[in-house]
Order: structure tokens, then sequence, then C-alpha cells
């Protein structure tokens, strides 16, 4: 199983951004997918997450009305447009996927390998 991450970059304040996930190996419609970010020296953070099935949506509080995540499962793919980008947006954004659904990090059992997001002031 693999998902890769892509879309990260260096973005001034107000900016936009879209990250990707594909993922490969894995029946990718049976699959909750989650992005979670970390700025080193905190823990792991929830960022947005997408149910398998009905493709519910849900958010940490400091990116309603400026994230929006979306699947396309003819693609594989799972993606996080980022709008009004802040400088406390930044961190590395990992994917994640995992069968139900949860907001706990641990619960999920794959994992993509981490993109950059760096937003200047």
């Amino acid at each position: 199983v693999q998902l890769q991450a892509s879309g990260g970059g260096l973005v001034q304040t107000g900016g936009s951004l879209r990250l990707s996930c594909t993922v490969s190996a894995l029946t990718f419609s049976d699959y909750a997918m989650t992005w979670f970010r970390r700025v080193p020296g905190k823990e792991l953070e929830f960022v947005a997450g997408i149910t398998s099935i009905t493709h519910n949506t849900y958010y940490t509080d400091s990116v309603k009305d400026r994230f929006t995540i979306s699947r396309d499962n003819a693609k594989n793919t799972v993606y996080l447009q980022m709008n009004s980008l802040k400088p406390e947006d930044t961190a590395v954004y990992y994917c994640a996927a995992r069968q139900g659904w949860g907001y706990n990090s641990n619960s999920y059992d794959y994992w993509g390998q981490g993109t950059q997001v760096t937003v200047s002031s």
C-alpha cells in the first residue's frame, strides 16, 4: 500500500495551495481519508477528513471555511484545497487512510510521506 502526497510548497499569507494524495494497492473507496499536520515540537493535528461511502466531511475549527477536502474514487485520490492560508498553517501535511471513521491519528492504518506547506507572513 502506498500513499503519495504532493502539492506542498511556499506561499504568501492569503494564498492557496492544493494538496493531493494518491493511493495504490488499496480499495480506495472503502477507506476514509484524512489530512493531518505536524508542526515541529507539537503533536500531530487532525485537519480534515472525508468518509468512504457518504463522503461526509469534517474539519478542525481553525480551517473551516478556508480548507476543502474532496475525493475522486476513480483516481484513487484525495485533495485538500487550502485557501486564505495563514502562517499558522505552516506544517508538514500527511494523508492517512482507515476503514470506518475516527479523528485519532493512532487509528489510521496507512500514511503518506508528508508534504511541507510553508506560509510566509
